[in-house]
């Protein structure tokens, strides 16, 4: 039948999407790749697309190993029958869902109720695409015992994923996130997905009301809020939406918040699943970001604030002395967290027992700043479900933390507990707050970062990412790059030794000079840390979503005075370390 040679595995999936219940189309897709694409069909069908304890995230079309409405049907049957399986109080049991602006987001989203009402669970559905924080937030205030949001966050256009919420607003974690796996796992046909009509009634279509509720919500967060109102107008913002979602809310909060003088970047406001200004709506890469600075530059604005397509990430750009200066994802959260400790501690509004998260990648910057105000800060693994689990835990119990806020590198944050996810709506308005504080003083955001490093030390990190395909072999050629790093782990690296490695795949830390073990607390997963005698961190961990290993490193300098030089010297090193841990994972 077949006039290419496919692994049993692979063959068996073709064979079942040719002859099975699958629309003609689809078959017709699946055809073509065998007469005229062999690789691509090896790579769409040798696998099931991987649902993790996220969720599931992949490359769109036809196939096994892709996002497509049968994948789609299968990971909300998945999640069904687990939460049938529930002991749950309320009654009916419901899901909140959230899209944003990709290519068959609204799609994903729709065949997602018509599975859950076809399960008889009441599947809440936004009559438009929103950002992502407000199906964390929307998940607690609608009382759902899940939520789900289809979204690939900044991946380029070709991707799409479905992520899933616990009914406290965080990204499913342990037991639920592996129930829910196994559920997903067990589904090995079409007549096991239970799919109603559109018009079921238990699919009910939300709006407004969740709009206001967390508009309103945000909106009591300020720290400044007589400021705000009074002289928010005299900040000139500019804002994009890198055509996703954050267009719906984000400009609306803004104003809220008295940053009313807010210019919109026209070219890029339009949600559009093409991204057709951008090579992906990642607010991480500065090609992302150029239409946007060019407007900074010809409005004479203060800041450029960038969302990217689901809204859960901030990129900020800051006009420093007619001097363009793209703030990364490290020096926007030491810029937040100082901004409202200072403002909780002058204004003696600090809760009884604050806490603060970050991520273990994230700049040890951000623990100086903890540190220097007395407040507890936790560590997570990369992934802001842990940090959302820590507001769980706290919130649950009488003795907790109280939590104000958490961050990661790759540019989310959250200030308060109203959501358990990242959200890019209040960053927005938390950077504008602060940068209208320095405007007051005659200052920008890079002054007020300067005036942190004078405090507390220069802090400067560099990402890298070692890329693979999008392959079985890219795949494999990245567990490997991995493995070679824990075979023969490096002793220096330029020179500088390496004192202690954290090890979160064997939960250990091993001090170098005499052995010693020491146990990690956190959950295992494959990251490798290195400490080094110069102060330096480095941190390395494949992709949890793209085939790429990502290397951060982080040095810090006492040189303070002047804290240029201090910045030029250690953005020297840090690139360098990037490039030789690179180099180690080749081989």
């Amino acid at each position: 039948m077949m006039a290419i040679s496919l692994d049993a595995t692979t063959k068996k999936n073709v064979e079942k999407w040719l002859q099975g219940n699958f629309d003609e189309q689809t078959k017709a897709h699946v055809q073509d790749l065998m007469d005229h694409e062999p690789q691509e069909l090896v790579n769409a069908f040798y696998t099931n697309l991987r649902f993790g304890t996220g969720g599931m995230r992949g490359l769109m079309g036809p196939g096994t190993n892709r996002m497509n409405i049968y994948t789609v049907r299968g990971a909300a049957q998945g999640l069904a029958n687990y939460l049938l399986k529930q002991q749950f109080s309320e009654s009916p049991i419901s899901v909140l869902i959230g899209y944003d602006s990709r290519l068959n987001s609204r799609l994903f989203a729709e065949e997602a109720a018509r599975v859950l009402a076809g399960n008889g669970i009441r599947a809440y559905i936004n009559q438009d695409l929103r950002p992502v924080p407000m199906v964390s937030f929307g998940t607690r205030f609608k009382h759902c015992q899940a939520g789900i949001m289809i979204t690939a966050s900044h991946n380029p256009a070709v991707y799409n994923g479905f992520k899933v919420y616990w009914g406290h607003g965080a990204q499913v974690l342990p037991p639920n996130d592996k129930g829910i796996v196994e559920e997903v796992h067990k589904i090995e046909n079409l007549d096991e997905i239970k799919v109603s009509h559109i018009d079921n009634p238990n699919i009910v279509w939300y709006g407004p009301d969740l709009d206001e509720a967390y508009l309103q919500t945000i909106s009591e967060l300020q720290h400044c809020q007589r400021d705000n109102q009074e002289y928010g107008d005299t900040l000139k913002v500019i804002y994009t939406s890198l055509h996703g979602t954050g267009i719906t809310v984000t400009p609306q909060a803004l104003a809220m918040w008295g940053f009313i003088n807010i210019h919109i970047v026209e070219s890029q406001k339009e949600p559009d699943g093409n991204f057709p200004t951008v090579p992906a709506p990642n607010p991480e890469i500065r090609e992302a970001l150029k239409i946007g600075i060019d407007c900074l530059v010809e409005n004479e604005g203060d800041i450029l604030l960038a969302t990217d397509a689901d809204t859960d990430r901030v990129g900020c750009v800051v006009n420093h002395n007619n001097q363009i200066n793209i703030l990364d994802g490290n020096e926007i959260a030491c810029i937040c967290l100082h901004h409202i400790l200072q403002n909780l501690s002058n204004q003696k509004l600090l809760p009884e027992r604050p806490a603060l998260v970050k991520t273990i990648v994230t700049t040890e910057l951000f623990q100086a700043i903890a540190d220097f105000y007395s407040i507890p800060c936790f560590n997570v693994l990369t992934g802001f479900k842990y940090i959302g689990q820590l507001i769980n835990s706290w919130e649950n119990d009488p003795n907790g933390f109280q939590y104000i806020f958490g961050g990661e590198e790759s540019y989310g944050y959250l200030l308060s507990d109203y959501a358990r996810d990242k959200d890019a709506v209040i960053s927005c308005c938390l950077l504008a707050e602060a940068a209208l504080q320095a405007k007051k003083q005659n200052k920008t955001l890079v002054d007020q970062l300067h005036d942190i490093y004078e405090k507390f030390g220069v802090y400067r990190s560099k990402l890298g990412s070692l890329n693979f395909g999008e392959t079985k072999e890219g795949r494999e050629q990245m567990k490997n790059a991995m493995v070679r790093l824990r075979e023969i782990p490096p002793e220096q690296i330029l020179g500088s030794k390496i004192l202690a490695i954290d090890d979160y795949l064997s939960s250990t830390k091993t001090i170098l000079q005499t052995g010693k073990r020491e146990s990690l607390e956190l959950p295992k997963s494959d990251v490798l840390v290195y400490w080094l005698e110069d102060e330096s961190k480095i941190a390395i961990r494949p992709s949890g979503t793209e085939p790429k290993v990502k290397v951060y490193s982080e040095v810090k300098s006492q040189r303070t005075s002047p804290v240029d030089l201090g910045i030029e010297h250690c953005d020297v090193i840090a690139e360098e370390y990037v490039r030789m841990v690179k180099s180690l994972m080749k081989g």
